[in-house]
């Protein structure tokens, strides 16, 4: 049963991009009271990744949640993916995840089969995390919905933030760009195998090895590229400060044939909306194609670790990383914006 259901055809948006157009999440979150603890170190008012509870003794406690519909058709693969997102978010604080529940929501009309392969696919991708599945829940749903509420520990001083970048810095990203894109046209039957299984390769990749390679350098800001895209992502972390993000797009690395998938019309409403959310804080260059453009805004799914390092530090890094890391840009003092982006 399991190998004839597509799953992308019971849904209208898929993966990262699924998610609610930032501003209007941001509209509704900033209206609410903030919750305080002595003991809450980051909530979601930084935009932060997880949060952060201390525990006491230098130990802290890292929270998260993560789960939307299906961009791909396998249910073990789709998964694999769920759950390697989710977990990314732990690695992106600097910590390692230990216990994750499972959040499933399943439509009755498929058979349960089904069900099983996708929780099979997260068991097998948070093993391979060396953390453990220690329940979940469940509910019915037209739209299948998969992912995992993953927590874990680590000593307080060695937690990153999406915050603290330095003039200097550079911009490292650990995965290629164009998840988004390349969903959309695998959904409309225009993307070609190629273009599917590096996309596929890089979602169900764990951003693991990113974080191994990474926690015994000075890493002054962190966070993973998922839906609000590169561009939104590096907009969080350059915060309200004296810094600006320069982008250098000539090297940014993107799937094979998602350029030109851009250049048909293939985008994801959530490009859409991320585009209108952060377009007045970018500036482009003159002479940057439009498609170029809109895969720096494309919603990843699953996507890489970005990093603000020194000089040093980055050159240390992606030695280490052996091909699987790149410089997208650096840190500058604050100019006319957050972000500018040149050829």
């Amino acid at each position: 049963m399991s190998d004839k259901v597509k799953l992308t055809s019971m849904v209208k948006t898929s993966g990262c991009a699924a998610k609610l157009p930032p501003g209007t999440l941001d509209e509704v979150l900033s209206s609410l009271p903030l919750m305080k603890s002595d003991k809450l170190i980051s909530g979601f008012e930084g935009n932060e990744d997880a949060l952060v509870y201390d525990l006491g003794d230098n130990r802290v406690m890292v929270a998260t949640v993560d789960f939307f519909p299906p961009m791909v058709d396998d249910p073990y693969t789709f998964g694999t993916v769920a759950a390697a997102n989710a977990l990314s978010d732990a690695f992106a604080m600097g910590c390692k995840p230990a216990v994750a529940l499972n959040l499933m929501c399943f439509p009755s009309c498929l058979d349960t089969s089904v069900m099983r392969e996708i929780l099979l696919g997260g068991q097998d991708k948070v093993g391979q995390a060396d953390a453990v599945i220690a329940g979940g829940h469940t509910i019915s749903d037209a739209t299948p919905k998969y992912g995992l509420c993953v927590i874990g520990f680590g000593e307080k001083d060695k937690i990153w933030s999406n915050r603290g970048a330095k003039e200097g810095d550079i911009l490292i990203l650990t995965k290629k760009i164009g998840t988004g894109v390349a969903m959309t046209a695998l959904k409309g039957e225009m993307c070609d195998k190629i273009t599917e299984e590096q996309a596929t390769k890089s979602m169900q990749k764990l951003n693991s090895d990113a974080y191994e390679n990474a926690k015994d350098l000075d890493v002054h800001a962190a966070t993973d590229v998922t839906g609000f895209s590169l561009l939104g992502h590096l907009y969080e972390m350059s915060g309200n400060g004296d810094i600006t993000m320069v982008v250098e797009s000539g090297k940014v690395q993107f799937f094979d044939g998602v350029e030109e998938l851009a250049r048909l019309g293939l985008i994801p409403s959530g490009l859409y909306h991320n585009r209108d959310y952060i377009q007045d804080k970018v500036k482009f260059e003159d002479g940057i194609v439009l498609a170029k453009q809109d895969l720096l805004f494309d919603p990843q799914t699953s996507g890489g670790l970005l990093f603000a390092l020194s000089k040093d530090d980055a050159e240390t890094y992606i030695a280490r990383m052996k091909g699987d890391a790149f410089v997208v840009g650096h840190v500058e003092s604050r100019g006319e914006s957050p972000i500018v982006v040149t050829k």
